[in-house]
Parts: C-alpha cells; structure tokens; sequence
C-alpha cells in the first residue's frame, strides 16, 4: 500500500486501517523508514518554509535578519528530535498497555506510535503559510486514530480504550515538553 494510501485510509476509515495494519509484517526500522520518516518531515519542510517566507517578510519590514541557516537547523533539529519523539512514545505504549490489560508487543506498540500522527503530520503542511498555521489544530484527529487502534494493536480492551489514550497522551505531552527543552538547550549553543 502506498504511503499516500494508508495516509487517506487512516483519516477516513481508521478502524478498518488499524486492522490490516496489524496483520502486516513490519519492524521497527521498516515503519520508520518507510512511514514516519517522510511524514515527519511534511510539517518540517511546510515550517522551514513558512518560517523562511515570513522571516524574510517580517524581517525587511523591521529591519532585522534572520539567517536562513538558523531556520534549516531548526527545522532539522525539530525533524529528528519528533523522530525520537515518536520512537519513546512507541517505547511508551509498549510499558504502559499491560497495565490496562493490553499486550506488550514492540511491533504493535510501534505501529500505533508510527500511523497515529498521521493527522497531526498532514495538518503541519498548513505550517507553509503562517497565519493558517493554526489549523494545525486539526492534528488533534490523530488522538482519535489512536483511540481507535488501541484495541486492535496494544490489544487494550475497548472499555479501557479510552483511558489507556488518555495515559499515553499525557505521557506523550510529558515526553513532548522534555523534547522541547532539550531541543531549547540544544538551539542555544
């Protein structure tokens, strides 16, 4: 199935996606490479852009100069580091989905920490253009992608369905605000 495909299946019928996801055979590397890797990097470029675009507007308008190449790094930094963000969360259902009943399996965790931001990667593409940058809201969908494959992967039971995402977001949310930090520190030197 081709990228494109599984992206368009995902958004519009997740529950029957999320089933032939989870027979697929895959590993890690597989559904980095073939999945997360270039959907990650649409909101990066879409920002890169953007940022470039409206930097270079704003920043004649005031006067200032802001270095492309200091724009690239970031984006480059943000990429990899939401790369990495992806894998810990994958690490994360894997922990966590015992404890509500689910199947501590690495493949299935990842799939679901792989294909769930689908939405939420599409949506960034808005980034290209600033002032629409907040339908990046949007993305949020991706919260019911993954509410919808948590039964089906993690095998979590479908009455604690609800609450396993609700753990795993807020530990997401935790793990997003780490990665921010050390992308800060990182863009300081």
């Amino acid at each position: 199935m081709s990228i494109i495909d599984r992206a368009k299946a995902l958004i519009l019928q997740p529950e029957q996606e999320w089933q032939a996801i989870a027979v697929e055979p895959a590993d890690t590397k597989s559904l980095f490479t073939s999945y997360a890797m270039p959907m990650a990097a649409i909101p990066a470029v879409a920002g890169f852009i953007g940022a470039a675009i409206f930097a270079g507007f704003l920043g004649n308008a005031l006067g200032l100069r802001i270095g492309i190449f200091s724009l690239l790094l970031q984006s480059v930094a943000g990429y990899v580091l939401g790369l990495a963000g992806v894998w810990v969360w994958g690490k994360i259902i894997e922990a966590l989905a015992p404890r509500f009943g689910g199947v501590a399996n690495e493949t299935a965790a990842m799939k679901l920490a792989v294909y769930s931001p689908t939405a939420a990667w599409l949506a960034g593409a808005f980034a290209i253009i600033p002032p629409l940058a907040i339908l990046g809201i949007l993305g949020l969908y991706s919260l019911f992608i993954f509410y919808k494959g948590a039964p089906i992967l993690a095998r979590v039971p479908a009455d604690k369905a609800l609450v396993f995402t609700l753990a795993v977001v807020v530990v997401g949310i935790l793990v997003n605000i780490v990665v921010a930090l050390v992308a800060g520190l990182f863009l300081r030197f």
